[in-house]
């Protein structure tokens, strides 16, 4: 089992930043892609950004891209995501994801969240 506790979230101005992590606990030699979601009020958890286990491929949903990135300290079983110019839409709960599995199916693991809240 993977155990992932996300931290680094809270409240911030638009146009401010934050960089969220999360640490991997557990039987960490079989984590491979790791990611994040988020899930707003009211409306369905999504996809935010995920990476490779060797941190060479990573990719975004489209509102976030050039403005978040995501990384990962293997060797600290940790991974990043760095949120700058954000946004109010931003706001949410922030979840981080795990698989033993590639970037190509869904993930196994679930970090109980982080929120983000960004006023205008």
């Amino acid at each position: 089992q993977v155990q992932l506790v996300e931290s680094g979230g809270g409240l911030v101005q638009a146009g401010g930043s934050l960089r969220l992590s999360c640490a991997a606990s557990g039987r960490t030699v079989s984590i491979d892609c790791m990611g994040w979601f988020r899930q707003a009020p009211g409306r369905e958890r999504e996809f935010v950004a995920q990476i490779s286990r060797s941190g060479d491929s990573a990719y975004y949903r489209a509102s976030v891209k050039g403005r978040f990135a995501i990384s990962r300290d293997n060797a600290k079983n940790t991974v990043y995501l760095q949120m700058n110019s954000l946004k109010p839409e931003d706001t949410a709960v922030y979840y981080c994801a795990a698989t033993t599995y590639d970037c190509t199916r869904g993930f196994d693991y679930w970090g109980q969240g982080t929120q983000v809240t960004v006023s205008s």
